[in-house]
């Protein structure tokens, strides 16, 4: 379903930077104001990050309309607010293919336009980026320009800070432009976050002030005040404006773009900008789907089970200290924080802190309990193995939106945490089957003491599986799901929905590992005697993955059958739906049916 374009004449007209900034200044509030509303018309119809976007739509008129984009320089952190952008850049006709299967993507994404000039999907990485880019363009002597767009969520994290620390240092030609909404996904925390509320309300007081006598010295001060935390780190503070008024936004970027300084220019804006609903609770409209309003969950969610299972513990062990890196809602922690506050912490996005600040609990005699997405992991490689795993500490991890994730796309998918997780010496991998065994392997991660523990589990629905009182799993103990003859299934996670319809076909017997480390060695020895082929399944990378495991066990017992390995190839894995991606890759029943037939037949 396409929108009339009829209903927005200036915004069809200006849908490419070239005609944009062929409009008059006096039509640019009436451009706002059709972008405005035709991406409220898009949500009807289509699904994606919405709240981001309404509350940019001047800031990314006015950066298209002054800056020689794609020339200059302009990158957005962490992209969920680019829709505008995507749609003043030739993408308008496209727009309600976002996040779908061969459509626009989530994020800017250099594959896409030569105005994404930077692939984004993770935070923060805008002003390390955008410094290269400058130092390139001074270097290069074209006079080109370098701005970041990023907000207050995303500046809070520690490569942001390390990445102005460098900048205010070299002083280059640049621009970072904070868009100032209180928000990320979730609520934005922090001392930083506090700073800024704070210089909002000095900008909101300092008119009124200027309407009584006061000296040059009260006014010295103020700005001092304003200044603080940026210019001390090298940067030419502006700010704090209205991030809606286009007017004077123009102004100001006319002005720092015939400068040379390295700026950063605060901007104060609403999030979901124009759709009250929206501008009430952003977390919520934070993204939107066409089954919003009308889908109604059969079964609980992985993240639904985890935070009942939460709260579940925290009712009886005041050591359980459950920490997030700004993903409260996502991962299922919100009815936690509210019942349980003084056991809660929402670090802000800060994965590397997350995990060493439970480092520092778990040492103190504590149980950190880290709920975080599988990506967002990746971010904190090193602590895991150099705070945790080294030091032997009892942290459970709870990963989340394992697997494939969906319509983000390749920066989403979480298909690589097995195989960088299962090299690190100690630690205890589980994947679940299903809600109960996600429940069952949650307590077992939360009672073992020789180390750290990961559950890993996917985003969505369970499959309805009862969930029982809780069990401790004896350590690498996996279960045989049903029995055939030759050919043994070995399957890790949630796959084995669908492996089932293929034992069933080729008579297999079918095994839920549940472990990934330690292997159930003793299975894989048994089934040996027994079985001609094996299969390993995964929805996780191949390469160093489960069943790179089982793969490296047989042969250090000289166990020589034939063995396929079933999971995701060598390559990013692109956006569509969860289902889509499966029949793609060959992971749902008939996929996965196939590629053993096809290989057995060889």
């Amino acid at each position: 379903m396409n929108l009339n374009l009829k209903k927005y004449p200036l915004l069809s007209f200006a849908s490419s930077v070239k005609t944009l900034r062929l409009l008059k200044i006096e039509e640019l509030p009436t451009l706002c104001s059709e972008l405005r509303k035709y991406l409220l018309d898009l949500a009807a119809i289509s699904s994606g990050h919405f709240a981001s976007g309404l509350g940019v739509v001047e800031i990314t008129v006015a950066l298209h309309y002054i800056y020689d984009t794609p020339f200059d320089n302009l990158l957005w952190d962490i992209g969920h607010q680019s829709y505008p952008h995507k749609i003043l850049t030739g993408r308008m006709n496209q727009i309600n293919s976002i996040r779908k299967k061969n459509g626009l993507h989530a994020f800017p994404c250099r594959d896409e336009s030569e105005y994404d000039i930077l692939s984004v999907g993770h935070s923060s990485t805008s002003i390390s980026a955008g410094l290269g880019m400058s130092i390139a363009a001074t270097k290069e002597g074209k006079n080109r320009k370098t701005v970041c767009v990023i907000g207050d969520g995303a500046i809070t994290a520690g490569m942001a800070f390390e990445a102005m620390n460098h900048a205010g240092m070299i002083q280059s030609d640049f621009l970072v432009i904070l868009n100032d909404n209180q928000m990320s996904i979730s609520k934005n925390v922090g001392a930083l976050d506090v700073h800024l509320a704070n210089l909002r309300k000095i900008k909101h007081n300092y008119t009124d002030q200027i309407k009584f006598s006061i000296t040059s010295k009260n006014i010295n001060h103020i700005n001092d005040y304003l200044c603080s935390i940026f210019s001390h780190l090298g940067f030419k503070y502006l700010g704090p404006y209205d991030g809606h008024n286009i007017f004077s936004i123009i102004k100001i970027l006319k002005d720092i773009k015939n400068k040379q300084d390295t700026c950063i220019l605060h901007l104060i804006t609403k999030k979901g900008k124009g759709y009250p609903p929206a501008e009430l609770d952003p977390i919520k409209w934070h993204t939107v789907s066409s089954s919003t309003i009308s889908s109604s969950k059969k079964t609980l969610s992985y993240s639904d089970v985890f935070g009942s299972w939460l709260c579940e513990i925290a009712k009886f062990d005041e050591k359980l200290i459950g920490i997030t890196p700004a993903m409260c809602e996502g991962s299922g922690m919100l009815k936690f924080s509210r019942l349980f506050p003084d056991q809660y912490f929402d670090v802000a996005i800060a994965e590397q802190h997350a995990v060493t600040f439970a480092a520092g609990l778990a040492i103190s005699g504590y149980k950190p309990v880290v709920a975080i997405y599988s990506t967002f992991l990746q971010r904190a490689y090193d602590q895991m193995i150099h705070d945790i795993a080294l030091q032997k500490l009892s942290v459970l991890f709870a990963i989340d939106r394992g697997g494939i994730v969906g319509n983000d796309g390749p920066t989403h998918q979480g298909v690589f945490d097995l195989a960088y997780l299962r090299c690190i010496p100690g630690i205890v991998i589980m994947t679940p089957s299903n809600e109960n065994e996600c429940r069952q392997m949650l307590y077992t991660g939360y009672m073992y003491k020789k180390g750290p523990c990961v559950v890993r589990y996917p985003k969505g629905n369970g499959i309805g599986t009862l969930l029982m009182p809780m069990k401790i799993i004896p350590l690498g103990q996996s279960l045989i799901k049903r029995y055939g003859k030759k050919i043994a299934i070995l399957n890790f996670g949630t796959l084995l929905q669908y492996a089932f319809f293929a034992a069933n076909n080729l008579n297999a017997t079918l095994v839920d590992m549940r472990f990934v480390k330690p292997l159930d060695q003793n299975m894989i020895i048994n089934l040996s005697y027994q079985h001609k082929f094996f299969i390993t399944l995964e929805e996780g990378v191949i390469s160093g993955g489960a069943g790179s495991a089982v793969n490296e066990f047989m042969m250090m017992k000289k166990i020589c059958l034939p063995v396929l390995n079933i999971g995701l190839p060598d390559s990013f894995i692109p956006q569509g739906t969860q289902e889509e991606i499966r029949h793609d890759y060959q992971l749902d029943e008939e996929g996965i049916h196939r590629q053993i037939f096809c290989w057995l037949m060889q």
